[in-house]
Order: structure tokens, then C-alpha cells, then sequence
């Protein structure tokens, strides 16, 4: 019934931090749009960004800053992701590692956004 997922929300204390971290670090492109929540767009998919104490209504029960925790699929090969994660200073705090994706075997490193977001990115192996 679910073909995949389209968007999700992280509550931010710095759209311009925020927005920052992921242009530099994984190319991730920002959308400002009239009464609308930022997004960060990247393959066919988006990130909404609420600030803290400017959130879009429907929301979370408790939005709160770092209480994200998600799984990126890359466009290009892991070594690049690991070389900008390295050039941007961003330490990798587990990986690469194994991982079972939801199309199967993966490599994974893990690392923190500004809020402190665990975000892990992988590539897919290819057998």
C-alpha cells in the first residue's frame, strides 16, 4: 500500500545551520518557498525543516531538535561521502559498517548533524 516515502520533518534550532551542513557536507539543495517550511532537496525526495518555535502546523506531538535518526541512500560511491564528511570536519562516529537496508546488504557510516541528528548514510552493494 506504500510506495515510499516522499518527505520527513526534523525540527531544527537553525534553518541557516541546518541548511548549511547539508549543502557543504551532502550536497543537498534549499528550497524557500511563501508559507511553506524550508526543504532540503536531494534525489526525489525532501527534508521539511521547522525551526524551533516556528514550527507548520500539522506537526509532532513534541518536536524536539536531535531527536532525529534516519538512513540516506548515496548517489555516488561511500569513499566520497566519507572524503567530504572528512573535508567538512564532520566526525564519522561508526562505519563504514554492514548493514541490512531495506533492498538488502549495505555499507553504512554514521555521523552527526548540528543538532546532534544521527544520520547514516549507505550504499547498496552490488552482488
Amino acid at each position: 500500500m506504500i510506495a515510499g516515502i516522499d518527505h520527513f520533518v526534523l525540527t531544527v534550532r537553525s534553518i541557516e545551520a541546518t541548511c548549511d551542513f547539508y549543502r557543504r557536507v551532502l550536497g543537498m539543495r534549499r528550497l524557500d518557498e511563501p508559507n511553506r517550511p524550508t526543504a532540503l532537496l536531494f534525489g526525489s525526495q525532501k527534508i521539511n525543516l521547522h525551526e524551533t518555535g516556528r514550527t507548520f502546523e500539522p506537526k509532532a506531538k513534541a518536536p524536539t531538535p536531535g531527536s532525529g535518526d534516519f538512513c540516506l541512500v548515496a548517489a555516488v560511491p561511500l569513499a566520497e561521502i566519507q572524503a567530504s564528511l572528512t573535508a567538512n570536519s564532520v566526525a564519522i562516529e561508526v562505519g563504514p559498517v554492514e548493514r541490512t537496508g531495506a533492498r538488502g546488504p549495505m555499507m553504512s557510516v554514521y555521523f552527526r548533524d548540528p543538532d546532534g541528528n544521527l544520520v547514516e548514510v549507505s550504499e547498496y552493494r552490488l552482488d
